[in-house]
């Protein structure tokens, strides 16, 4: 996704004027200049990915939520976007993606230093878009990861441990992960690992983060036993239907450009999901349920996540493969796995997103098609399988590892969990004071 190498116009030093003159209009003339087309089909796709947040991710956990917190919900998810652009913008982007570093980190371009209106990033060609819009199309990415994390922990974590954990779990989780995958000098990108829009960056990050901090924070008061079925399922169809349209941008918007790649991206996009959604509610049908609406959101869900990695890597028929075992093997995650290791992953954002994500990182090794254009193809089925192994069982050990440090903190310093009063009242009246229905 984004291998990139951020440029700057230079200017020469003048022992007389010809020289200087002459040296001037030179470096003016080699100066790398946006393209404006692919310059205005990111700023679109950075728009699409925000629409993901809000309202997409904010109505589909809200609407699976209990109403006495759904306010609560979409809160988090909102403040915690907010939370991390700001965090981005002042040191994170410099530890993803700044111009000093090693395969872990890097550093430089701290409070955007050095960035102005002039400043361009490299793209997979040699084509160029402004480096404010590489800066705010990543922003977006971190923003949606650390929401993501929050479909666990809904209905029972205090609204200000949201906030110190999300500080500190980005600095520590997502930035490493993010310059390992798609920086250069990044460890997973020097393996040649294949992350086209964030499997393993988003997803398994995400999704394993958000295991783990379920399970030390424990399970809502009455869970397994009580019935906490989602309060509004339209509200998070219609979430569903803004999160796959501003999938567009997170998986076509990845190529940078407007090109034959981002078209496959597009188009894998499609019908990864489609074949993903019929998947689940097959499924259902054959284990003797009717085929629901829940079925078919998180069907679609699980193919967008599956999907994510592979976007510009494999052809049509290798992402409705992708998408059809995912949302399989998702549905059984959620249906048998959960209940059987009793964890509380209160919206599933480990069975569809970490499970689902692993699928889709792994799978991009085993359908992976160099003769379509996209990224990689050096390596053979068998080494780029393992390659994406590699990175998969990494990130799942840096993000369970870090989320544990960050979860502690903020327990450390603000206390994890509302009171069993403002649980059983709901967190919309006992954390903001407002009701989501009057």
């Amino acid at each position: 996704m984004l291998r990139t190498l951020t440029r700057a116009g230079a200017a020469g030093l003048a022992f007389f004027a010809p020289v200087a003159a002459f040296a001037q209009e030179a470096a003016e003339a080699a100066a790398p200049v946006a393209n404006p087309g692919n310059n205005a089909w990111m700023m679109t796709s950075t728009i699409l990915v925000l629409m993901m947040i809000l309202p997409g991710l904010a109505l589909f956990y809200g609407g699976l939520t209990r109403s006495k917190n759904m306010l609560s919900t979409m809160t988090q998810i909102g403040a915690i976007a907010c939370l991390a652009m700001l965090v981005w913008v002042t040191y994170g982007y410099g530890l993803a993606f700044g111009p000093e570093g090693n395969q872990f980190i890097s550093w430089g371009k701290f409070f955007l230093a050095g960035v102005t209106s002039d400043s361009t990033a490299a793209t997979f060609s040699d084509e160029v878009i402004s480096e404010y819009v590489f800066i705010c199309f990543q922003m977006t990415f971190a923003a949606i990861t650390a929401a993501l994390v929050l479909g666990s922990t809904v209905e029972r974590i205090k609204f200000s441990a949201v906030m110190v954990f999300g500080v500190i779990w980005l600095t520590i989780v997502y930035f490493p992960i993010a310059h390992m995958v798609w920086a250069g000098g990044g460890r997973f990108f020097e393996m040649g690992a294949l992350d086209f829009a964030g499997g393993t960056v988003v997803h398994i990050n995400a999704g394993v983060s958000a295991l783990v901090a379920a399970m030390i924070l424990g399970k809502r008061k009455g869970y397994p036993v009580e019935p906490m079925p989602p309060h509004s399922l339209t509200l998070t169809m219609v979430g569903t239907g803004l999160l796959w349209v501003g999938w567009f941008g997170f998986n076509a918007g990845s190529e940078l450009e407007a090109d034959g790649t981002a078209g496959l991206a597009m188009i894998n996009t499609f019908v990864a999901t489609a074949a993903a959604a019929l998947a689940w509610m097959a499924v259902e049908k054959l284990m003797g349920h009717k085929a629901s609406a829940l079925g078919f959101c998180s069907g679609i869900i699980a193919g967008l996540v599956a999907v994510t990695p592979a976007a510009g890597n494999v052809g049509v028929f290798g992402a409705i493969a992708l998408g059809a075992i995912a949302s399989v093997v998702c549905f059984f995650a959620v249906s048998k796995l959960k209940p059987k290791l009793g964890y509380d992953d209160a919206l599933d954002a480990f069975g569809i997103h970490g499970i689902g994500g692993m699928i889709g990182a792994i799978g991009t090794g085993i359908f992976h098609d160099a003769s379509l254009g996209g990224p990689g193809g050096d390596l053979s089925m068998l080494d780029q399988t393992l390659v994406q192994l590699n990175a998969t069982v990494t990130t799942v050990v840096w993000a369970a590892v870090g989320t544990a440090i960050a979860i502690y903190a903020a327990k450390l310093l603000t206390g994890l969990r509302v009171s069993e009063e403002v649980e059983f009242n709901g967190l919309d009246i006992g954390e903001h004071g407002e009701r989501a229905y009057n």
